[in-house]
């Protein structure tokens, strides 16, 4: 898929340069950081906006809260990111109520699911609190706009050509998704079971697997789908901590040069797999630009100058200018393949 151009730029100019501090949580227990307040003047909005993500402890995740305060920083707001230690719904629903609480000005979340926080979130919105999901959506009802990687129907079909590439467009594949009731998993899934079906007759999905966005979950599964389907010829994953450790598993397997192992990733955890010639070519967008498109997002719903209404436009520093399109979603881009010509460009 042809990388576009505003993201391309911005990969090819900036991540190469930048290494971003990618440091997991190693505690079992929910925890709070990057409390960071800015110098400088927000003015008499209130720019205190709080990341929460599905789970802290995420390379992906620590990625987008990077550009998110960063942006917030350049505003002259304050920044925080909280999250629990697990990507469960319920988790984060205590977070979005200790928030409204606090009086926060918005909320920027990836939901764990897509209905079971719109009670809490819609308590914050009545508070005048403005909610922005990111990555992983909730129903229209209960967020003021949604800022997507890119268009579903665009990921899915990334992650189909790569695999049909691999396994010469014929055999059997595997999904292993994040959690069942991801709402972006769940979307994208659905997206390339119609492209598989449509366009690719000899492929066939024998399971779509569940690894929780948990590493020794998805690990396990892994391993579960290779010895229940001998036949397998590749493993899709759509999520960042289950593409690693599908590879984590092959590469250290007999399957290793015959199970291709592709998805959604960061270079920096695939970049040793990508060079031992377990992984082909995976893809992804920058999760830091997307924690920056996100926060910028919520900065402008806060100071007024968007409302989440198709049409409207807004400035996100060096990313440029976005306009909100239809259901109040924002895109940042198409995804981008990495492989062993490009890989080494990137350290994110």
């Amino acid at each position: 898929m042809k990388l576009n151009s505003r993201l391309g730029a911005k990969l090819l100019a900036g991540t190469a340069a930048v290494s971003l501090a990618l440091t997991g949580c190693g505690s079992s227990e929910t925890t709070s950081s990057g409390d960071s307040t800015a110098s400088g003047d927000a003015g008499s909005a209130n720019l205190s906006v709080t990341f929460l993500p599905k789970n802290l402890g995420n390379p992906y995740f620590d990625a987008s809260s990077t550009g998110g305060k960063a942006a917030i920083e350049a505003l002259g707001g304050t920044f925080n990111e909280v999250g629990p230690a697990t990507a469960t719904a319920d988790a984060q629903v205590s977070y979005i109520n200790t928030l409204t609480q606090q009086q926060v000005g918005a909320i920027v979340v990836s939901a764990n699911d897509p209905a079971a926080i719109c009670d809490a979130l819609n308590e914050a919105r009545d508070a005048g609190i403005k909610v922005v999901t990111f990555d992983s959506d909730t129903n229209a009802e209960c967020r003021d706009l949604f800022v997507s990687q890119a268009d579903a129907a665009g990921i899915a079909k990334a992650q189909v050509d790569m695999i049909a590439e691999q396994i010469g467009d014929k055999g059997q594949i595997a999904i292993l998704s994040a959690s069942a009731n991801a709402t972006n998993q769940n979307a994208w899934i659905e997206d390339m079971k119609s492209q598989l079906e449509a366009d690719h007759p000899n492929i066939e999905l024998v399971e779509v697997a569940y690894g929780d966005d948990d590493d020794q979950t998805s690990f396990d599964k892994t391993a579960a789908l290779l010895q229940t389907y001998p036949d397998l010829k590749g493993i899709v994953s759509p999520t960042t901590v289950g593409i690693a450790a599908a590879a984590r598993y092959v590469s250290t397997s007999s399957f290793k040069g015959k199970v291709a192992v592709t998805g959604l990733g960061t270079p920096n955890q695939m970049r040793e797999y990508v060079k031992d010639g377990t992984v082909t070519e995976f893809a992804l967008w920058n999760p830091q630009d997307l924690g920056t498109l996100s926060a910028y997002a919520a900065a402008a719903l806060i100071k007024g100058d968007i409302t989440g209404a198709e049409g409207d436009s807004f400035e996100a520093g060096d990313l440029g200018s976005f306009t909100v399109g239809a259901d109040q979603t924002v895109l940042l881009g198409d995804p981008y393949r990495f492989n062993a010509d490009n890989i080494d460009d990137f350290d994110f």
